[in-house]
Formats: C-alpha cells, structure tokens, sequence
C-alpha cells in the first residue's frame, strides 16, 4: 500500500479509535495508525508470512480465515471496521460487508473499481483489464469478483448502510468527481 493511499485511509480514522483491520497483510496500516494517531486494535489475516510480519511490527493480530465470518468479535465491538482490497477475494462478499456493519460503528471498504476508464477501453478491445490496480490476467487473478464504484453504492443502499463519505483514488490522489470513471480504486465510509 502507497504512503499515500495509507495517508487517504487514515484520515478517515478518528485519533484513538479501537480498529479492526481485516486482510490486513503485513499490518503496515494498522502500524501506522497506532504510531500517528494512538489507535488500538487487532488485524486479521490469513497468511502465514503476514501473521508474522504483523507480529514483528508490533501489531496485533487473528489469523482468521474471513470466509468463515466475525462471529468471534461483539456487535459494534471497534470504532471502525476497515477492509481495504479484500471483498473481491471473498466468496462470501456481501454477508462480510454486513459482518463489518455489525463488529464496527464504522466501516470502511476499498476495491479496485472495474468501471475506471482504462478497464472499460481494454473490455472494448475484446481483453480483460490487466492494470497496475488489476495487475493479474484473467485466468491467474486472486479476485473471485469484480465490481465497480457505481455497483456498491446499489450493494450498501441494498444492505440498508448509510455511505459517509465515498471517493475514488488515482495515482494516490483523491478523486471526487466522476469517481466511477476517472479511478482505479474506490473507497466508501459507512455504517448501519
């Protein structure tokens, strides 16, 4: 994750929040919340080699397989709920983002938007996008689903969330108009 993505996400969080960060990777977020802004909180992963990278950077952490839910965590039991560039690994993508709405008051969700300009030109052409943000080929991709900026915002009024804020990023800046077409990567704030 960029500096400056880490730097966009974070001014999302409150100074002092409890986080629970889910697919958290090597907890480079998650450390950086509690060294800049005195955050607690847990991450969750499911690899080896993360679980160990968070714990040598002082982060605590789950490993927790999401696709089995957050039964493990009270209702509203953290701040904020993040879950950066993980729903479209998930089988079970809608029943998480409601499982993010119940652990946390707030949550914030991220995924690389299928609707970005360069996508739709390569779709076009007769080609899956292939892209820094979607850097696999079609038959290689860890992403079980693709979704765009527009596609969420039906899946959180469906789900009965209230979007707090919502924008796209590109090259590590914030895009607020035309996000659904002129970014690479979309990110909400919401809650139940």
């Amino acid at each position: 994750m960029s500096t400056a993505l880490i730097e966009t996400i974070a001014a999302l969080v409150p100074e002092g929040s409890r986080v629970l960060d889910l697919g958290c990777g090597t907890g480079e977020l998650l450390a950086w919340l509690q060294e800049k802004k005195g955050c607690t909180g847990y991450g969750v992963e499911l690899s080896d080699a993360n679980v160990l990278a968070c714990a040598r950077r002082g982060v605590n952490v789950i490993q927790l397989n999401l696709e089995e839910g957050l039964a493990v965590f009270e209702d509203q039991s953290f701040d904020v709920v993040l879950q950066l560039e993980t729903l479209q690994h998930l089988r079970n993508a809608e029943a998480m983002l409601r499982e993010t709405a119940r652990v946390g008051r707030v949550g914030i969700v991220s995924f690389p938007n299928f609707a970005h300009w360069p996508n739709r030109l390569q779709v076009l052409a007769g080609r899956m996008p292939v892209t820094r943000t979607l850097p696999y080929e079609w038959y290689d991709t860890p992403n079980i689903r693709v979704g765009t900026y527009a596609d969420f915002e039906v899946l959180a009024r469906k789900n009965r969330l209230e979007i707090l804020d919502s924008f796209g990023v590109q090259d590590g800046r914030v895009v607020r108009q035309w996000p659904n077409l002129m970014a690479s990567m979309a990110v909400f704030k919401l809650k139940r």
